[in-house]
Parts: structure tokens; C-alpha cells; sequence
């Protein structure tokens, strides 16, 4: 009973040990963090329109997912019944001509031989879901903002994983509240946002970020847990435009906005045979041209609506049941970016609205590059202080504590 009542102490001692080494840690963090300045939002202007599509061919269309977890870590992680050729095999059957593994804090090496195959990971462990998606990844970072995370600390994460990876992308910002439409129009230095997983739709957050003249392309992924849930598997992919399937052809499409997100209709009745045939009938864009400063868009098959929106993710213009569309840019529109809804396009009576294209938008730029480049500079003034008052009071909390004891002992 001694002998009980003895390791459960130890095991409090070390239980507790453990959480104060975590905690102090964090704080330490915390408190080393920078502060940054952010410039006020500045909505996209220029006397040029900037086409992402410009000179695509409707042939080179590539069918990619890039947010999928399989089993890592020992199985601690969701999709820790996948296996990996469960994974190839059904997106395979399913037209995907890239699917990417994307673990948690880990970058997976199955198929790296492969043409198709470009390394990703998602990265982020604390609570809440203010998570990255990271494409062309060279290296895990092991640093993030476990407990809480203001601007600053958002912006620094950004900051950190910029020089390992090819193209860093906001992951499902809206899930769990994990990024604020403010945190949107302030934040820079990425490259994409994930607006649509089959968890959840983020599209104001992309709008707020094209709102403040951030130039980022949107991605979309099926986030799926479970292989073998066909409610979780072809929901939503990414079309890449691209003349072959490679890592690096389908990396520098991404970045440079020649892609677009599909929402892909399921009915209740669908199995993995019957997704594989729908799969087939899919529609594709066959063309997105600038003429001037006129946006004209041509896709296949049986459009519901095309619906053009603007600033602050205002519709302008909607087109119904007809292929082809166009927009005239107006003198106060600062970005255009196309939703395409098809009617369904499955052999039953219904003949509703169905999948969803989501084109990137055209928008205004001075003839330069666009890139979303850091803006915020960091304070080192307000920097610092928090620096010295934080270290302080844990120095001060130390001290406190070595002075406790002593007096107990004595």
C-alpha cells in the first residue's frame, strides 16, 4: 500500500513536472514573439488587369487533392485506418491525376518517385484550427503558438515557414475560427487560401483577403479522414492547369493562379462505382480571356447561373443557363472572380443546381508581378518591452519560488 501510495506520488510529481515544463515553454514563446505593424488594407488598383488564365489550354486540366491524412505518428492522428493503397487506388479510380498525403507535422514519402508526387504536410498543433497547408515542403517546422493567437503571432508562423516551402496556403481559415476576416485583410507574405474543404466553406475569408488587395489564389481539397467514406472523398479537388503532371510544373501553375476550386455533387445514393462514372461528366473550362477590359468565360456542359463577384464578395453580374458569359470591368471594380454552378448532370429527373466551379479572380495591378509580399514590419520598440516585462516576471516568479522554499526548509 506504501509502495502504491509512493509511485502515485512520483507519478503526480512527474505528471505535474511535465505540464510546467509545457507551460514555460509556451510562455517563453510568448513572450519572445515579435510585434508587428500592419499598413492599412489597400484594394487592388493599376491602370492593367491582371488574367491568370492567360493563354491556357482547356486540354492541360489536372485533377489534384492536396489535403488528405493517412495513417502517422503511430496512429495517434485521425486516418489512422487509412492505408496508403487504399489511398492511391480510390482517387485513382476517381480521375485524380495528383492526390498528395498531407500528415500532420509530417512529410510523407510514399509514391516520392512518382511524377505526380510534391511533398506536403500541414502544419499546426495548438487548439483551435489556425492551421497552414504546406506545398513543396523541404522541411517540418516545430514551432507554433499553442494556446492563443493574435496578428502578430499568425504573421510570425507565416514568416517562419516561408523560406522551406515552395507555396504556403491558409488552411480551412474559417474552421473553428481559426482565422478572423480581419486576420484576412491584414495578413501577407502566402500564397493561397484553402476557401473550400469538404468540412467547411471559407469563401468570405478569400473575398476579405481579395478586398484588401491581396493577390492569393484559392485551393481546395477534400480534408478527408476516413478512405472509405465516400461523403468525405471527391467532394471538393483542385484543377490544375498544366502541360504535364509534375511536381514543379503543378507548383508554379498553383502560384500563379492557373487553377481553380471544384465543389463536386453527391447525391445520398452515391457508392464509389457510382462516383467514378459521375466522375467522367464532369465539365471543364474551356476558356477564361481578357479582351481589354472585358472578362469572357466558355465552359462545357449545362450551366445553372454564372454569377460575377466584385469587392467585398458583392455579386455584379449573374448569367443563367448559357455556356459562355462575360463582365466589362467597371472603373470602381478592383477584382472579378467567376462562380459556375451546373445543373446536375447525373441520369435522374433532377434537374437543380449541382457542382460548383470557383474561378481566381482577374484583377487590377500596375504591371508588376503580383505577389503577396510581407507588409507588415515588425516593432521592435513594443518588441522588446514585452521581451523585458515578460522575462522579468519570469525571473521574478523563480526568484519568488526560491525564496518560498527556503523558508519552508528552514
Amino acid at each position: 500500500m506504501k509502495k502504491m501510495k509512493s509511485f502515485s506520488k512520483t507519478f503526480l510529481k512527474i505528471l505535474v513536472g511535465f505540464f510546467v515544463v509545457v507551460l514555460l515553454y509556451q510562455l517563453i514563446l510568448y513572450f519572445a514573439a515579435p510585434v508587428y505593424d500592419f499598413p492599412a488594407p489597400q484594394p487592388f488598383s493599376g491602370d492593367s488587369i491582371y488574367n491568370p488564365y492567360q493563354g491556357m489550354d482547356s486540354t492541360h486540366w489536372r485533377k489534384a487533392n492536396f489535403h488528405y491524412h493517412a495513417r502517422a505518428w503511430l496512429g495517434l492522428t485521425s486516418g489512422r485506418h487509412n492505408t496508403y493503397e487504399a489511398f492511391y487506388n480510390t482517387y485513382k479510380a476517381l480521375g485524380y491525376d495528383a492526390p498528395q498525403i498531407s500528415n500532420y507535422q509530417s512529410i510523407d514519402t510514399h509514391y516520392k518517385d512518382s511524377s505526380f508526387y510534391i511533398p506536403v504536410y500541414e502544419h499546426g498543433f495548438g487548439v483551435r484550427k489556425k492551421h497552414q497547408m504546406l506545398i513543396g515542403a523541404r522541411k517540418v517546422l516545430w514551432l507554433d503558438y499553442s494556446l492563443v493567437q493574435n496578428l502578430s503571432h499568425k504573421q510570425h508562423i507565416i514568416n517562419l515557414l516561408r523560406p522551406d516551402n515552395e507555396i504556403v496556403a491558409i488552411a480551412h481559415p474559417d474552421w473553428e475560427k481559426g482565422y478572423s476576416l480581419r486576420d484576412m485583410e491584414y495578413l501577407g507574405n502566402y500564397d493561397l487560401v484553402e476557401a473550400l474543404d469538404q468540412n467547411w466553406r471559407s469563401i468570405p475569408h478569400w473575398d476579405a483577403a481579395l478586398s484588401a488587395g491581396k493577390p492569393v489564389f484559392l485551393l481546395a481539397d477534400d480534408d478527408a479522414h476516413d478512405i472509405a467514406n465516400p461523403y468525405e472523398i471527391q467532394r471538393i479537388c483542385t484543377y490544375i492547369n498544366t502541360p504535364v503532371v509534375c511536381g514543379d510544373s503543378m507548383v508554379k501553375a498553383l502560384r500563379e493562379g492557373k487553377a481553380f476550386g471544384a465543389e463536386i455533387y453527391m447525391g445520398d445514393w452515391e457508392n464509389f462505382t457510382t462516383k467514378a462514372r459521375n466522375a467522367r461528366k464532369i465539365p471543364v473550362v474551356n476558356s477564361v480571356l481578357l479582351k481589354g477590359d472585358t472578362l469572357k468565360i466558355s465552359v462545357s456542359g449545362k450551366p445553372y447561373k454564372i454569377n460575377f463577384i466584385g469587392q467585398n464578395g458583392k455579386s455584379k453580374k449573374i448569367t443563367r443557363f448559357a455556356n459562355q458569359a462575360w463582365y466589362k470591368f467597371q472603373p470602381g471594380d478592383t477584382y472579378i472572380r467567376t462562380e459556375i454552378t451546373f445543373m446536375i448532370y447525373f441520369d435522374y429527373p433532377h434537374v437543380g443546381p449541382g457542382t460548383i466551379f470557383y474561378l481566381n479572380p482577374v484583377f487590377r495591378y500596375n504591371g508588376e508581378k503580383p505577389v503577396n509580399h510581407l507588409t507588415a514590419e515588425e516593432n521592435f520598440a513594443r518588441t522588446w518591452i514585452l521581451r523585458i516585462l515578460g522575462f522579468g516576471s519570469i525571473i521574478a516568479l523563480f526568484a519568488f519560488g526560491w525564496q518560498f522554499r527556503r523558508k519552508q526548509k528552514k
